[in-house]
């Protein structure tokens, strides 16, 4: 099942379950408000769009003295981040864990995304879930604002990063913390770069800048692209912020997809592939994916994610770097997190709590995580992160930690499955040329106002 099947059934098919499951009795009922994060900054928020009743059944844990009861517990974890070659490193921080918590016995389920949330709606619903849990930020909102969720306190907050903690806050209560954080940057194709005889893309670069570059290596030949950047919500969100734009208000009460900042950005989205070509348009593509591309030597740019980079070190054989994302009037740069979180129906709350925080927060679990190059812990110990930058390629991997001062994040409600599927569909109609951009925004905007309420 496609991520966006997924998404559409959790969306519609949550709702209807968490509320059967609490006429069972199971007293995890009440709705909450959208995640506190600002999607326009990096900047701690306090309490969501401010128009749904907050959560009020949620029980809280409190693990400020971690539990470490003399007698021994299990408690059972499921996550999909670690699926496809993080298993081992998991239980590597496993075994970290219980050296310092020899009384907690943690039985770890790793599923494939594809399955999971289609497994946890069932779970959820049925009574059957994992003492705690992993969610990705998209799906986190839908879950808390059923009361899913613990309210987790007594947590010592100091150390993460607080973009990252704060996506998983909801009117001033914390019901998860970030597992992990990873951001995207500008990866470029070095030896393309040295045939176009032109510099190589430096962090103070502008879209002008990127796409003047695109052009002369779309020149090289009729095989070899410029650039490939997806023409989806996830990265419109970012290039509307870019220019200025945003995808709602400041206090979230009304769309704003087709003001004019979101115009110039999906002008200049589209225009690279249906204008200058620089980007290969889905018969160019041949059935390949963006990576593929870039893999093959025939791309010269591709903003993607940090998580990127074990797979081009071991697949490229050519030189490449990477620097900051490109910007527009302003610089913003996309921003992923996944939240750990506890079953409000768990009997092992305390337990559960201490594991999550562990693993998201620890030296040794981050170490571990580093070695690995399995994302990023999201947490602000300079010290503990400085191992990242030894690993190689890329060279310039300080462009990841210079990225972070213009985190944005994706303006999560709790339609967000439908608004992202509603926005992308008529991008990608604006990409094949079947309407214009000012359509396709007009559009999203008309069928959004009349699909979502955002109060």
């Amino acid at each position: 099942m496609k991520e966006k099947e997924i998404r559409k059934m959790l969306a519609a098919g949550l709702s209807i379950a968490m509320l059967a499951a609490a006429g069972c009795g199971n007293g995890a009922a009440a709705t909450a408000e959208s995640p506190a994060a600002d999607p326009q900054t990096s900047e701690q928020a306090d309490a969501g769009n401010g128009t749904a009743e907050t959560a009020q059944n949620a029980e809280t844990v409190d693990i400020a003295a971690e539990s470490d009861a003399a007698e021994p517990v299990t408690i059972t974890y499921a996550n999909f981040n670690a699926s496809g070659g993080n298993e081992e490193t998991l239980e590597r921080m496993y075994a970290a864990f219980q050296e310092e918590y020899p009384n907690i016995t943690v039985e770890i389920e790793t599923i494939g995304f594809d399955d999971y949330f289609t497994q946890m709606q069932t779970r959820v619903a049925g009574g059957t879930a994992p003492d705690c849990y992993e969610l990705n930020i998209e799906n986190f909102a839908a879950y808390a604002n059923k009361g899913a969720l613990a309210e987790l306190t007594g947590i010592d907050t100091s150390g993460y990063n607080e973009t990252a903690l704060s996506a998983f806050n909801i009117d001033g209560k914390q019901y998860g913390v970030p597992g992990n954080f990873s951001n995207v940057v500008l990866i470029y194709n070095k030896d393309l770069f040295d045939q176009a005889q032109i510099d190589y893309p430096s962090d103070d670069w502008t879209w002008d800048d990127a796409l003047e570059a695109a052009a002369a290596i779309r020149a090289l030949d009729e095989n070899t692209y410029g650039i490939y950047q997806p023409i989806t919500f996830n990265e419109f969100f970012k290039v509307a912020v870019q220019y200025g734009g945003s995808i709602l208000n400041e206090d979230r009460t009304a769309f704003t997809i087709n003001s004019p900042e979101n115009l110039q950005a999906a002008e200049m989205m589209i225009s690279k592939v249906t204008d200058t070509n620089v980007q290969p348009n889905e018969e160019q593509m041949g059935g390949m994916g963006d990576w593929d591309l870039f893999q093959s030597g025939r791309l010269g740019m591709i903003p993607t994610g940090i998580w990127a980079f074990t797979t081009f070190a071991d697949s490229c054989d050519f030189a490449w770097d990477i620097c900051v994302e490109p910007g527009g009037t302003q610089k913003a740069t996309h921003f992923f997190s996944n939240a750990l979180v506890v079953n409000a129906e768990s009997e092992k709350k305390e337990a559960a709590a201490t594991w999550i925080n562990w693993l998201a927060s620890s030296d040794a679990a981050a170490q571990i995580r580093i070695e690995a190059g399995w994302d990023l812990p999201a947490i602000n110990d300079d010290e503990v992160l400085s191992g990242y930058l030894e690993l190689t390629p890329p060279d310039n991997r300080q462009a990841v930690f210079d990225s972070l001062e213009y985190l944005t994040v994706a303006p999560i409600i709790e339609d967000y499955a439908l608004m992202s599927d509603i926005i992308t569909d008529k991008l990608s109609q604006a990409a094949s040329g079947k309407i214009s951009a000012q359509e396709a925004l007009d559009q999203a905007q008309s069928e959004c106002e009349a699909q979502i309420s955002l109060e």
